[in-house]
């Protein structure tokens, strides 16, 4: 009886499934009053035939079986419990052109029949670029596609792929068919009718596909056109699963046709009635005009250079805008700043926005986006030893706020080059104001503030931030006046790149001469006290105008510490004062300020005295102690020798954006 009620719905000519969805199987010859669900442009036309889409550009469309099928013989849902199925069906292509069509279709057994997330185009109605490829999917396919997608590491315009959660195939080949041992290529938009036939082992997990052109006396290929194992119990993991088509279109026009369908359970598709099948639209092929065959090749070849010279200009901007970027630096967020920002800020590292020249590198005055005025310092860095933990502590260094500080905003990096963004100094440096005789004089409460100033900063440094930070090198050059001419320490952080991009077992003195303590010729290692001695001749070259180590016009070498101790050994200390002053100055205060730099340039580094003793004689606060007896004799050109500093060297000291620009962190009070 079961067999008659079959026979009697073939013969309706696929009015109904062939069998009920309990029994997991059906045939439709024609999908006439066919009971599918639907979505997007899919419809039945008329005359039978599953029409995915419609031609309507950007657009997807779906047909599934409505009811779910059972895919697990077991409710575990184990990969031994896996039924096996067969299906077989007739598809058409029609694009616009015999050779050239929109996106292809697929055949997809999958957990759910929503899409609504899903992309038209080359992403067939079925993922996402986000999601393509996520085990979430559940989602099995073969897809017909006739367009070459990179991104899917597609292998050709005309191809058969089986895919899994995405539409990067596990096995693909050309479209095509074994006759006997000879493989014959088919063409998906040939706009004729083409037979395929998916078969599923659940024992294996082999999947069998095998398409040939729809002849009515033609047998099926003996060997399948793809052939590999798919583990579908990761797909299917709860048993049941539909089954149906999807497709969609991209910007050509295109119409994708389901002709006849049938599917079984644990057993071989029932054929399909071939002679019953609807016929796929008559297309003749559109007339080529004389105009068009010369037209189109100049407008080809004028594309191909509109597409070169595009390519073209996206590389050069690329590698303008080219950075180094690693995966720990997510960590240091906004801390970093964008090449592209910071070369429009700059106006491309304009020589009109050049600030200065230094050891490391260039600096250069820029405009953020946000009308934010920054000093953009490339330094030259072709190491990458110790960048990591470099960067991490520009990166705390940044986090320093003192109104006696430079504020350190960021940093960028490119390829041997490192670029760090400050705050910007509308007064410049400090030394200019004290050696360019065509610059007003500093007066002595300008230099008497911006002594107390740094004084401030460094205290703040030594003693009130949660980490000692020596700057190890104080000087004129690295003091920087903003618009109310208030004295900012700068030059952060560059000692640690010095130190990072060296042998970790190399001593190397780092400094500007006649500001570096007589204990560094020996030991190499800067600490608080070398500092302070920094500090000392820091103070004599403001109130002296005079740089701490100078040669006269006999090629003598001149130390100011050694003159200024000369002068007050003879009782007119005060008398060092820079002339430039006339006389106009507070004695008392000059005093202190000559007497304080000699303390501090003390040879012996616990002799020297602590930043917040040195901030509490400037404030007046505590009284200066008199100058130790061991001075006398003291000669600090004769002491720098002895301690190992190459007399060659201090014959010409640095320039005052010397290779001195650094700063150095270490680590926990």
């Amino acid at each position: 009886m079961p067999h008659l009620v079959l026979l009697l719905f073939l013969g309706l000519g696929g009015l109904l499934p062939a069998a009920s969805a309990a029994d997991e199987q059906f045939v439709f010859d024609g999908f006439k009053g066919a009971n599918l669900s639907l979505d997007g442009m899919a419809t039945v036309t008329p005359d039978g035939l599953l029409m995915l889409t419609n031609g309507t550009s950007q657009l997807k469309g779906h047909a599934f079986y409505p009811a779910p099928l059972r895919f697990h013989g077991a409710p575990d849902g184990t990969a031994a419990a896996m039924e096996s199925f067969s299906t077989a069906f007739v598809i058409g292509i029609i694009g616009a052109f015999e050779d050239l069509s929109s996106h292809g279709m697929a055949f997809v057994v999958a957990k759910s029949t929503n899409f609504t997330s899903a992309l038209p185009g080359q992403f067939m109605g079925l993922v996402s670029s986000a999601t393509n490829g996520n085990a979430t999917n559940h989602l099995f396919a073969v897809e017909f596609d006739t367009i070459l997608n990179s991104e899917f590491d597609d292998m050709s315009g005309n191809h058969v792929g089986i895919d899994v959660d995405g539409l990067n195939s596990l096995d693909a080949d050309n479209a095509g068919y074994y006759d006997d041992a000879t493989f014959r290529n088919m063409s998906l938009v040939s706009r004729k009718p083409m037979q395929v036939w998916v078969d599923f082992d659940g024992r294996t997990m082999q999947v069998n596909v095998t398409m040939a052109p729809l002849e009515a006396a033609r047998r099926r290929p003996r060997r399948p056109l793809l052939s590999t194992t798919v583990n579908l119990s990761s797909v299917i993991d709860d048993g049941t699963a539909y089954v149906g088509f999807s497709s969609a279109t991209g910007i050509l026009f295109c119409r994708h046709y389901v002709l006849g369908w049938s599917f079984r359970m644990n057993g071989a598709a029932p054929p399909l009635n071939v002679s019953s099948l609807p016929t796929l639209p008559v297309t003749a092929p559109r007339p080529r005009s004389r105009a068009l065959e010369i037209v189109l090749p100049i407008a080809s070849a004028a594309l191909v250079f509109a597409a070169a010279a595009a390519v073209f200009a996206f590389l050069r901007r690329r590698r303008m805008y080219a950075e180094v970027r690693e995966d720990w630096e997510a960590s240091f967020g906004p801390h970093r700043f964008s090449y592209k920002d910071l070369l429009h800020a700059t106006d491309g590292f304009s020589d009109k926005r050049l600030l200065g020249i230094g050891g490391f590198g260039r600096v250069y005055r820029g405009v953020l986006a946000s009308k934010t005025e920054v000093a953009v310092k490339k330094v030259a860095h072709g190491s990458r030893q110790g960048m990591r933990e470099f960067v991490a502590e520009v990166v705390s260094i940044g986090r320093l706020r003192h109104r006696n500080l430079v504020q350190l905003l960021g940093y960028c990096r490119r390829k041997g080059e490192l670029l760090l963004v400050y705050d910007y100094m509308p007064n410049g440096s400090l030394d200019r104001y004290l050696y360019d005789r065509s610059r007003t004089a500093l007066s002595w409460g300008q230099r008497f503030r911006i002594i107390k100033g740094v004084a401030s900063g460094l205290l703040y440094l030594h003693e009130d931030w949660e980490k000692v930070v020596v700057h190890r090198d104080i000087k004129a050059s690295n003091v920087l006046l903003d618009k109310e001419m208030n004295a900012r320490l700068g030059d952060f952080g560059l000692a640690r790149l010095y130190d990072h991009g060296t042998d970790p077992h190399t001593t190397h003195v780092v400094g500007t001469m006649g500001y570096m303590a007589p204990e560094l010729g020996h030991t190499g290692k800067a600490s608080k006290a070398s500092d302070v001695f920094s500090f000392g001749a820091f103070m004599l070259e403001v109130a002296c105008g005079r740089k701490p180590v100078v040669q006269d016009e006999r090629d003598n070498r001149l130390v100011l510490v050694d003159w200024v101790l000369d002068r007050w050994r003879a009782g007119c200390v005060t008398d060092t004062v820079d002339p430039r002053l006339q006389g106009d100055f507070l004695e008392r205060e000059a005093s202190l300020v000559l007497r304080l730099g000699l303390l501090c340039s003390h040879p012996l580094p616990g002799a020297r005295p602590a930043m917040r003793q040195i901030v509490q004689y400037l404030d007046g606060d505590a009284p200066l102690p008199e100058l130790s007896p061991t001075y006398q004799g003291f000669n600090m050109l004769s002491l720098m020798q002895d301690q190992g500093f190459d007399p060659y060297i201090m014959s010409f000291p640095m320039s005052s954006t010397g290779i001195s620009t650094i700063s150095d962190l270490s680590g926990g009070r």
